[in-house]
């Protein structure tokens, strides 16, 4: 399966074209292989992709206290990179790193503007992909606000049922905004019901 009938494959539960609009998607982008964690965009660097998962994982980090903070986690299907660095085309304190080898289509900003500005297909592409970064951003801050760590972690479980055996432990803990001894505990707890 080539790159563009695979991007058509992720997007059809949302909406539905023919293959060559993906094509000419796919042809302002490019497949790259990553290692497992490789940086794709350092700390106070700009990010001049945006990334849309096929296979693999990558976490979204903060520098903070001499520390990592994992912000976001994203697997298959997902767009994925700095969004804020990417709009504003400016450095962020954010580092983006593939947590598995990982297959990412890639779009540059000059081409992500040109897409949404030259055709409906295109804009459409643009909006659903803002749309899907706002609204996963916004049910996170949400779930972070109204949810317990361990409720959070059945959520992402859910999400990604192999999320133990393909994301260090650290970085769930990190981004359930818990200890790694108290990611254990919940573990524990929830094996046991």
């Amino acid at each position: 399966m080539n790159t563009s009938q695979r991007i058509k494959q992720a997007f059809d539960p949302y909406f539905k074209v023919p293959i060559e609009a993906w094509q000419s998607f796919a042809d302002l982008g490019e497949l790259i292989r990553t290692e497992k964690q490789q940086i794709i965009k350092a700390v106070n660097n700009t990010e001049r992709y945006l990334y849309f998962i096929l296979s693999g994982s990558g976490a979204v980090l903060l520098w903070h206290k001499n520390n990592f903070v994992c912000i976001d986690l994203c697997y298959e299907s997902e767009f994925f990179g700095d969004y804020m660095s990417f709009l504003n085309a400016e450095a962020s304190p954010l580092e983006v790193i593939t947590l598995e080898a990982s297959e990412l289509f890639r779009i540059s900003k000059a081409n992500f503007d040109f897409l949404s500005t030259n055709s409906d297909f295109g804009d459409k592409i643009c909006r659903f992909a803002s749309e899907a970064l706002f609204i996963h951003k916004q049910q996170q801050q949400i779930d972070i606000l109204t949810k317990t760590a361990k409720e959070r972690y059945v959520e992402l479980q859910r999400r990604t049922p192999q999320i133990i055996q393909r994301t260090p432990q650290k970085y769930i803990a990190s981004y359930l905004g818990v200890t790694p001894q108290s990611l254990s505990r919940i573990r524990s707890e929830l094996s046991v019901i």
